[in-house]
């Protein structure tokens, strides 16, 4: 074996060292010291020099349970470093010494240490649980029986670890300690007196634990003692007598009484069941029951006091413990004698349906009255609810007829629900109603009424025929064929026809359907024919007699633009020139003037249109030649005019295509060819005055336009037309003013007596409607073409009080001779049309038409 020397040699050292380093250092320190807590001056009992230690490395070599201390470097002293728990350390192990190993380097020196961790009372005595049950029976168990408990724990030690234990007060048990050895004490629960469930069922103690430190610390445990029962209570009622009323008519299965018995046990020992004995007299078994569990008494057969007024029995309470026990109480029923039988009421006789016309009097039903009761109970009252219209009669006892008392109407009530009410006298009263049903039969003694007096319609004229105007409907309150309504037309009148139209039947434009009262049109409606449609509708019914009822339909046509303009014929001699009209062709010829200044008129075109309001209202404008031409057409006059001087260089005639529009939707229009001659001023004169006396000699131009020529030379003709002009205006407006001063002031019994509500006139860009309730006849006064355009309707009068309001009142004159229409009434807004009519003028040549406005044609209509 080849030993090295230098590993000897090493181990020889260490052992040397080790030799001369051994030493045992003993240190004590309580439990949970705080982190910090200087245990030694480990440096200096080890015998090191002070500042060493941190040089020569001190430190603990060994951890593990010593890991709670630690040395301090700079001083060497071994301080706490973190929580010392003796319990955790050691647990019950006395004493608690840690075994430290101190290293030191520089020379190697290894010290031991050692380190006991000290007790201090910090763990209260603790119990197995925190509650302990015990089950206990009643009777059974003697005074002086043991009941053994364990004990309590303390992790300390020594006199910090011995036990001392206490019981709360109590007069049933006391606390018995039992040393089982020098350390252990266990506590055993003493019976002291006789437990009674009855009286406290459970008892709660409480065990205290206390150990010997200062402070002295403590634990508790809670014990529940539960007493058992034992079957030594008998049933109880609450009462030894139950006494209870009842009347005779009480119902079968009503609750009499509820008996309750009470048993003090538990468990089967307080469960108890019911049952009755001891009947006196014995038919009460059959009258009354007993639930055997809840103790509910309950009438099982009829009472009646004249039979039997007392039953009286016994019941039994028995409990289900071993040997039972039982209870006994008295049940006493008072039967009461009440009034049990209500009055009875009968109809013996009834003849309905009753006849609406039926005078008072009239026997409806005869009715018998009866109680079974005697005495007061058996004295009946009889009334009829309502009381109108029927009455009730007493004939004798116990007899009554129903009889009328008022008139009856069948369309207010149909059926009467009537009620007989009979009372009798007893305490308290009862009372019996019987149901009369009265029908009332029909007589025919309402006649149709309409909804409305006046039905106002508008319908657009060219309306198909056979198309809905209007619906009307009558109401008849009565039924079966008196209520069931007929519509027929009567004959009524057009209002704003034309003269050729004439007077015509209503029926010729329109027709009501006898079942539904629709009214439709026969034909297609023409405004230009007829404005205003009126009729009157009759409703009969179809009783007997037949009854009617009248309303007035007011068909007001509405107009559409179904008219083209039409040019008028020509005038002779208008002033301006001579014209020329071909028949062949059509051609309008007018002569001007070279030289003629800008606004001169040179010709006027007059049209007009059939239609009504925006439909009749034209416009003219030049088609040909567009752009900027030496001629131009007034928008409404119609005048033609030179837009600047005439020249030379504008040839020797001008051709112009003049459109006439109206403003309809979609709008009509028609047009006029003018040729314009332009030549010298002495020319335009001769062959004007030739133009006037060729058509003065019998020349009549066809439909088409007028034109004539002006001369720009006469200066001194033009002045004089326009003195002329302005002294027509003038005569024209002074006129108007006196005669709108003598309408107004003059005396008008019919129209201008009385108040009333004002005539609403709704206004439109070309037109106005207006309604009245008074008559209205139209007078054409257009020129060229008879139209009513324009309709006035006088204000609505009230008639002047009085029962002969309606004789009595004059009957109003007419403004105007000539009517176009026959008088009608209107209860609602009536709308009549204004149209705005231009007209086709020739003026002189020195004359201007100012024209401000379209020209009206229209109808007066006057009271």
């Amino acid at each position: 074996m080849v030993v090295s020397w230098g590993l000897v040699l090493r181990v020889a050292l260490v052992q040397a060292a080790w030799s001369a380093g051994v030493g045992q250092v003993r240190y004590s320190v309580p439990e949970e010291a705080k982190a910090g807590t200087v245990v030694g001056r480990l440096a200096q009992d080890l015998g090191l020099e002070a500042g060493d230690a941190e040089w020569r490395r001190l430190r603990l070599v060994s951890q593990g349970r010593g890991s709670s201390v630690e040395v301090s470097g700079a001083s060497g002293a071994l301080v706490v470093s973190s929580r010392l728990d003796r319990e955790e350390l050691c647990g019950k192990s006395a004493p608690c010494a840690l075994r430290l190993e101190v290293l030191v380097e520089r020379p190697l020196r290894v010290f031991h240490v050692e380190l006991e961790v000290t007790d201090i009372n910090d763990n209260a005595p603790i119990f197995p649980a925190a509650r302990k049950n015990l089950s206990i029976p009643e009777l059974n168990t003697l005074p002086g029986s043991r009941f053994p408990l364990e004990g309590a724990s303390d992790a300390d030690v020594g006199a910090n670890a011995q036990l001392s234990y206490a019981l709360s007060p109590s007069e049933h048990f006391r606390l018995d300690l039992q040393k089982s050895n020098e350390r252990n004490i266990e506590p055993d629960l003493i019976l002291t007196n006789p437990l009674d469930r009855e009286t406290v069922p459970v008892h709660r103690l409480v065990l205290t634990a206390s150990d010997g430190g200062r402070p002295s610390l403590t634990g508790t445990m809670e014990l529940v003692i539960s007493v058992l029962d034992a079957n030594d209570n008998a049933p109880q009622f609450n009462q030894s007598v139950y006494k209870v009323q009842l009347p005779e008519n009480a119902a079968e299965g009503m609750l009499v009484v509820r008996v309750n018995a009470t048993d003090a046990d538990e468990g089967i020992n307080s469960e108890v069941t019911y049952r009755a004995t001891n009947f006196f007299p014995q038919s009460g078994k059959d009258v009354i029951t007993v639930n055997p569990k809840t103790g509910e008494i309950r009438l099982t057969g009829a009472l009646d006091f004249e039979e039997v007024s007392i039953f009286d029995f016994r019941i039994e309470a028995r409990d289900k413990g071993t040997p039972p026990l039982s209870g006994h109480c008295k049940v006493v029923l008072e039967v009461l004698d009440v009034n049990d039988n209500a009055p009875e009421v009968w109809v013996t006789s009834l003849s309905v349906p009753v006849s609406e016309d039926a005078p008072p009097g009239t026997v409806v039903a005869l009715l018998s009255v009866s109680d079974r009761d005697s005495g007061a109970n058996g004295r009946v009252r009889c009334a009829v609810w309502p009381s109108s219209p029927f009455g009730l009669v007493s004939r004798f006892a116990g007899s009554y007829s129903l009889v009328l008392r008022e008139a009856l109407d069948r369309e207010r009530v149909w059926e009467y629900e009537v009620e007989v009410r009979a009372e009798d006298g007893g305490s308290p009263p009862l009372r019996a109603t019987r149901g009369v049903r009265v029908p009332v039969s029909d007589v025919n003694d309402n006649a149709p009424s309409f909804l409305q007096a006046v039905y106002t319609v508008l319908a657009r004229e060219n309306n198909a025929a056979g198309a809905e105007l209007a619906r009307v409907w009558a109401r008849d309150p009565d039924e079966a064929g008196n209520g069931r309504v007929s519509y027929s037309l009567w004959e009524g009148g057009v209002g704003g026809a034309s003269p050729s139209v004439g007077r015509r039947a209503a029926s010729s434009y329109v027709s009501v359907d006898a079942e539904s009262g629709r009214v439709w049109a026969v034909q297609p409606l023409d405004y230009e024919e007829v404005q205003v449609l009126q009729f009157e509708v009759r409703a009969v019914d179809a009783g007997d007699p037949p009854l009617c009822g009248n309303a007035t339909v007011q068909v007001f046509v509405v107009d559409e633009n179904d008219n083209a303009p039409a040019l008028l014929p020509s005038s002779v001699g208008g002033g301006w020139g001579g014209s020329s009209v071909e028949a062949s062709s059509g051609s309008l010829w007018a002569w001007a003037s070279w030289g003629a200044p800008a606004g001169q008129v040179v010709a006027k075109i007059r049209a007009v249109d059939a239609d009504s309001g925006y439909n009749a209202w034209l416009r003219y404008e030049v088609w040909e030649p567009r752009g900027k031409g030496p001629f131009r057409v007034g928008l409404y006059s119609g005048e033609v005019t030179t837009a600047r001087a005439l020249e030379e260089a504008d040839g020797p005639r001008q051709r112009l295509v003049i459109v006439v529009r109206d403003h309809g939707e979609p709008s009509r229009s028609a047009t006029a060819t003018l040729s314009v001659s332009l030549v010298e001023g002495g020319e335009s004169s001769s062959s004007s005055s030739g133009s006037s006396s060729s058509s003065s000699s019998g020349v009549r131009p066809s439909w088409g336009a007028e034109v004539g020529a002006a001369s720009a030379s006469g200066a001194s003709a033009t002045n004089v037309w326009l003195v002329v002009a302005i002294c027509a205006v003038s005569s024209l407006f002074l006129l108007a003013l006196v005669l709108y001063g003598a309408s107004r002031w003059a005396p008008r019994a019919a129209v201008l007596s009385g108040p009333g509500p004002a005539t609403l006139v709704c206004a439109s860009e070309v037109g106005s409607w207006s309604y009245s309730q008074r008559q209205s006849r139209s007078l054409c006064v257009a020129e060229g073409a008879g139209k009513s355009d324009l309709m006035v309707f006088s204000p609505n009068f009230p008639p002047p009080p009085g029962p002969a309001a309606k004789e009595t009142q004059p009957e109003p004159p007419a403004l105007l001779d000539t009517v176009s229409g026959p008088p009608f009434i209107a209860s609602r807004p009536l709308l009549a049309h204004v149209s705005l009519v231009s007209l086709v003028s020739l003026v002189s040549p020195g004359s201007r038409a100012e024209w401000a406005g379209p020209a009206v044609g229209g109808c007066l209509s006057g009271a």
